[in-house]
């Protein structure tokens, strides 16, 4: 792990270098200070040297200059050197959660990824910045000290670092826990903001069914473990931290007494005796310098493995030899196909399933929720890999092709509609991104939004709120398919596209469907099956297979699945 955690500071060799370079000329300037005291005590005071007096004062005030101009820059451009790293991990993130399968967004929560995007990664940050120069400051330092503390009075000096050995025990037995309550703190930071981005999403479902009092209740459990998980860091915190400072008090006890002992037993003169107890904290404020990173590096540790957690994380890839589709005709067959997802594999969601579908035909599938039909959506686009069979566009197994290329040629229009907290422009041309205005104009048009949107203030610039929450319903639906005509695909995909919309607006957009059918292979999953009725060819699924299979005359005339369904709707208007 410290390997990978190195690599990061390659792109910034020549800072990290300058920031090193001043981290050690800062550990050594701190020896000026005992120095010129020991001087002064020893021989200007005594001497009455009062002209070399000023010129060590004045010195010594040059040293600081230094010091403080050292310390800018340490904490000016080593912080940015920190957050570099900061933004190059949070990018190499964002783009390995591009590339990682379906599968993956089912079993992660959205806030437990912004949490690792945004917390951890802070601590990274910080650790990356202050972990080096903290450990050179302050191992500089401690060298440096013991020589000089040696030089001063060497029987006083191998006494106080004999204590070391001690300190260490107790610093690293405490320090196991430390971590241990720090982890368990992260995972309940993750957890809070898990559900507050699902209740605050979640706001309008939660006044229009009353329930704030339950999502309240919800938010207090998890807060509460917060904050259980917080006193357990605080309190292993706390005894590192009271543990570690009685011990350097135990430091300046010993040398008082002992060095009080060696003046007693003129072993040490008054001078260096004063000299040793002020150069003392040379030693001790290292010391207590890495104790205190302790804290900084569990954080920073915990943080830096919940991200390789997610780097580590297998992303889609494309077969060795995968070419690029280049624009399909529009066939679609699947051969014996099975699947389960991912959680439970041996629950096949499809078993053996066999179609085909002609260019330019549109094929609908019905049947029983949970039967299936989605997740055949899903595997021609090939977000899944299917467990057994095969997939073939245009005679061409999927798991040859690439799946940019196959995903380029393929447009999707689902139920659940996701907008951009954008213009409507830019929702548009996410179907095409170089696309020119006349084309985005043209989409708009053929999906019969854009008077509405040429009666708006700001026309297409209009910013439309998170998940286009200042529109309808219907023109949400319009917008998605507006994308879709933008982008052209040969096939198309329509999944639920007008469950959630009233019998009004689904005939006003079922005119926009049809327009965006028209020379494309489409694929419906319909609940309404008056919407399919003219349907090449329609099949019914239920429990993960085909059990029926025509256009709708034909399915009628055998009174089976189909004819129940249809009868049964068409009672209930």
């Amino acid at each position: 792990m410290l390997r990978r955690f190195i690599r990061y500071y390659e792109p910034h060799k020549f800072l990290f270098s300058m920031d090193m370079l001043a981290s050690f000329l800062v550990s050594v300037i701190g020896i000026v200070y005992p120095i010129v005291t020991r001087e002064m005590l020893n021989d200007l005071i005594p001497n009455r040297e009062y002209r070399m007096i000023v010129i060590a004062g004045l010195s010594l005030l040059a040293s600081y200059i230094v010091r403080m101009l050292l310390r800018y820059f340490i904490q000016y451009q080593g912080h940015m050197m920190g957050v570099r790293i900061q933004a190059q991990m949070r990018r190499e993130m964002f783009e390995h959660l591009e590339k990682l399968p379906y599968s993956f967004y089912d079993k992660k929560e959205t806030g437990k990824i912004m949490s690792r995007m945004t917390n951890d990664l802070m601590d990274i940050s910080e650790l990356a910045h202050h972990g080096p120069e903290n450990i050179i400051i302050s191992v500089i330092s401690i060298l440096v000290s013991f020589f000089y503390l040696g030089s001063i009075h060497w029987g006083l000096t191998l006494i106080i670092f004999a204590c070391v050995p001690f300190m260490l025990v107790v610093t690293v037995g405490l320090r196991g826990r430390m971590r241990a309550a720090f982890t368990k703190s992260r995972q309940a930071i993750a957890l809070i903001n898990a559900s507050l981005e699902g209740s605050i999403s979640g706001i309008r479902v939660t006044k229009a069914f009353t329930n704030a009092a339950k999502e309240k209740e919800k938010f207090e459990v998890g807060n509460d473990e917060f904050v259980d998980a917080r006193r357990e860091a605080y309190k292993a915190m706390g005894q590192f931290h009271s543990s570690t400072s009685f011990i350097t008090d135990v430091f300046n006890v010993v040398v008082l007494i002992g060095g009080g002992l060696f003046l007693y037993a003129d072993k040490i003169n008054f001078g260096d005796y004063s000299a040793f107890i002020v150069s003392i904290n040379l030693f001790l404020t290292p010391v207590t310098t890495l104790i205190n990173f302790m804290e900084q590096y569990q954080n920073g540790v915990t943080g830096f493995e919940r991200f390789l957690e997610i780097i580590d994380e297998k992303p889609e890839e494309d077969a060795l030899g995968a070419v690029d589709a280049g624009t399909l005709a529009g066939s679609i067959e699947l051969k014996d196909v099975s699947y389960g997802y991912e959680d439970d594999k041996d629950k096949e969601v499809l078993k053996q399933v066999n179609l085909k579908i002609e260019k330019g035909q549109t094929f609908a599938l019905v049947g029983p929720s949970g039967g299936g039909k989605t997740t055949i959506c899903h595997l021609i686009p090939h977000f899944y890999d299917v467990l057994t069979g095969t997939i073939l566009l245009d005679g061409k197994d999927i798991r040859e092709l690439t799946r940019e290329s196959v995903r380029r040629n393929i447009g999707i229009v689902q139920q659940d509609i996701y907008l951009f907290n954008a213009s409507i422009r830019d929702n548009i041309l996410y179907g095409k991104l170089d696309a020119t205005e006349e084309e985005v104009v043209e989409a708009a048009k053929r999906a019969n939004i854009h008077d509405y949107i040429m009666s708006l203030e700001d026309g297409y610039d209009t910013q439309i709120g998170e998940r286009g929450v200042r529109l309808s319903g219907g023109q949400k639906q319009r917008l998605s398919i507006a994308r879709v005509f933008l982008k052209n695909p040969p096939i198309l995909i329509l999944d639920e596209a007008t469950s959630a919309l009233d019998n009004t607006t689904e005939i006003l957009i079922q005119q926009s469907l049809d327009e965006l059918c028209k020379g494309r292979t489409t694929i419906v999953v319909a609940h309404r099956l008056s919407t399919i009725k003219n349907a090449d060819e329609i099949a019914v699924i239920s429990e993960g297979k085909i059990i029926e299979q025509g256009n709708h005359e034909a399915l009628m005339k055998k009174n089976g699945m189909y004819a129940e369904l249809y009868k049964l709707q068409f009672r209930m208007r």
